[in-house]
């Protein structure tokens, strides 16, 4: 039986395919990421320049609502607030390295200890949050309870202007350091022993073989906890709304929340989106400075 040429278009296509195939596999994820990430980006700095409260028409204000933010006490305070959170959260990755090498070693029971501190990285952070907020209470709460104990006076943390922003960093911060726990755990167990044992071999040995041989291969696991952290810190919402909802007297508000009471409470969405495209610049700038200094290194 006579084989039938190939038409043009599947011959076109056997001569190309080396060159297609790339792009034709990562078409649908493209389109996704455009449909379902860049497409929302670009339409809240759109609508960021218009006044709006949901319905009607919207009315173009152009980068008054950024002029406005500038200005407002509240958004100043919540972005100090985030900033504080991101200085906490960058101390959550030493402490994760300190309690992974301690919970690295061949001890009795170390097992149920290891577990006992990853155990919050899988709990929801609404749960995180009632469990802070009880324990916080200033009528009920476990802490007064102890401090009562030992003959303290009761406190009440989350009711106060100046540590209820604590109370609430406090509470982000214990499944933070579980989960940088976990992954310098895993680090630790990828490390080269040669290295380390030609180095025993040459006389390091504590800090010096921690600092110069340990460290330098827990790089790419410091690198995913610190931006890990920097993201958890800027985008944190749900902790807020749990345990103070912002007070008192917006204390420890952060842009996220007021970016939701924004929209949602007083139905301004133009000025929500712009305090959520001032969110998106400052962490694109955080996470866009860790990949400078990491491509920086692998380049140097």
């Amino acid at each position: 039986m006579e084989r039938r040429p190939p038409n043009r278009l599947s011959a076109w296509w056997w001569r190309h395919q080396r060159v297609l195939t790339p792009f034709v596999l990562l078409a649908p994820a493209v389109l996704m990421f455009l449909l379902f990430v860049i497409y929302p980006i670009t339409q809240s700095v759109w609508l960021s320049l218009f006044d709006w409260r949901g319905v009607g028409a919207k009315r173009w204000v152009g980068l008054q609502n950024y002029f406005d933010l500038l200005r407002d006490e509240v958004a100043l305070t919540a972005l100090a607030n985030n900033l504080i959170w991101l200085a906490t959260f960058l101390a959550a990755p030493m402490l994760g390295l300190g309690l992974a090498v301690f919970l690295s070693q061949n001890l009795r029971g170390i097992q149920v200890v290891r577990t006992l501190f990853m155990a919050p990285f899988v709990i929801s952070q609404v749960v995180v949050g009632m469990i802070f907020a009880l324990f916080l209470n200033s009528n009920f709460g476990l802490l007064n309870r102890m401090l009562e104990g030992i003959g303290f006076s009761p406190v009440a943390p989350l009711e106060s202007e100046t540590w209820a922003i604590v109370g609430v960093i406090a509470a982000g911060l214990w499944p933070q350091l579980a989960y940088c726990l976990i992954l310098y755990l895993a680090g630790l167990t990828a490390l080269r022993g040669e290295l380390t044992d030609t180095a025993r071999i040459d006389g390091a040995h504590g800090f010096t073989l921690f600092w110069n041989v340990v460290l330098p291969q827990l790089r790419p696991v410091t690198f995913i906890a610190a931006m890990v952290c920097v993201v958890t810190s800027l985008r944190s919402f749900d902790l807020v709304m749990i345990m103070t909802a912002g007070g008192p007297y917006d204390s420890s508000n952060v842009l996220a929340f007021y970016m939701y009471e924004q929209t949602f409470h007083s139905l301004r969405y133009g000025y929500g989106a712009t305090v959520a495209t001032a969110l998106f610049v400052l962490m694109g700038s955080c996470v866009g400075f860790f990949l400078w200094r990491l491509l920086r290194r692998e380049a140097a």
